[in-house]
């Protein structure tokens, strides 16, 4: 089993001009600590799961370059971004990007969205959810198509694309991995059959019933279901003194159990690096033979 971590607070101890620095010691200490992924939140205000929306936010992918500066193996991406922000064939040019200057490390994380709240505030148009997954499905036929260096025009039902020109392409070949997020049953898990490399569900009681659900789908897309990486969402709290950790080694038995093969998620008092190290002391060592 791999862990991955994500960031989804940057209300950290100091003043702006600290944020820099603290999340490159981060990033540092958890690719030295050898989680599988780096990933961040892509939100523009702070979601009220986490905390009030004037607390800091940072833009993902401007974040997740500056990420991949400081790094030398681990993942990046998003978990996950909301396909209405940003429009498709610049979504896949961002994605290229993050890929060429991480030396081949990124991921593109995506799902429908749902914050009205900030796309309202910033300005983004928010149409309904039916429209969202539709842009969602034409925006992955975008990038796999930019990604296999398919100039011919895109005309779809929402984006119109007369030359999909992606240059320079992805280091990742075939394609930087897509993982869409969301446990929606007929329209999320259906995309995740026919476009994904990977999954990310909650770690929820009824987690096991959305993998017979992916599996269904897989069965009706022709898809090989073993060829989809499962993650799930956790939130790691090892304690102050590490007092947590054979919990949270028998909570991601239990995973592993289900299925998953990552669990991604937070880690609580992240800026202050120790619960890192513990992390990468005691589980990541621990859980490495889970699911083998």
């Amino acid at each position: 089993m791999k862990l991955g971590l994500q960031i989804p607070d940057f209300t950290w101890a100091g003043n702006p001009g600290q944020l820099g620095p603290t999340l490159a010691t981060v990033a540092r200490t958890a690719d030295d600590a050898g989680f599988e992924h780096i990933m961040l939140m892509d939100h523009f205000f702070q979601i009220k799961a986490v905390g009030p929306p004037e607390h800091e936010m940072l833009e993902a992918y401007t974040a997740l370059g500056f990420v991949a500066a400081h790094t030398s193996r681990a993942r990046l991406g998003t978990l996950v971004t909301g396909v209405h922000y940003r429009y498709p064939g610049v979504l896949a040019k961002i994605i290229t990007t993050l890929d060429v200057l991480s030396g081949g490390r990124a991921w593109l994380g995506v799902g429908a969205g749902w914050n009205e709240e900030e796309s309202r505030g910033l300005g983004i148009p928010f149409p309904p959810v039916a429209e969202r997954f539709e842009q969602l499905e034409e925006a992955l036929q975008i990038c796999l198509q930019m990604w296999a260096g398919d100039e011919s025009p895109y005309d779809g039902k929402l984006f119109h694309l007369e030359r999909p020109l992606n240059s320079p392409q992805a280091l990742t070949k075939p394609h930087p991995p897509i993982m869409i997020g969301g446990g929606g049953e007929k329209k999320t898990l259906r995309l995740v059959a026919k476009y994904a490399q990977a999954c990310n569900l909650f770690s929820s009681p009824d987690l096991g019933h959305k993998l017979d659900v992916l599996r269904e789908h897989c069965e009706r897309e022709g898809r090989n279901y073993d060829e989809i990486e499962k993650t799930a969402y956790y939130a790691y709290d090892v304690g102050d003194k590490g007092e947590n950790t054979a919990k949270i080694i028998d909570d991601l038995g239990r995973l592993s159990e289900q299925g998953i093969q990552t669990a991604i998620g937070g880690v609580a008092d992240v800026s202050q690096i120790t619960p890192l190290e513990v992390i990468g002391n005691e589980i990541i060592p621990a859980v490495a033979s889970f699911g083998s």
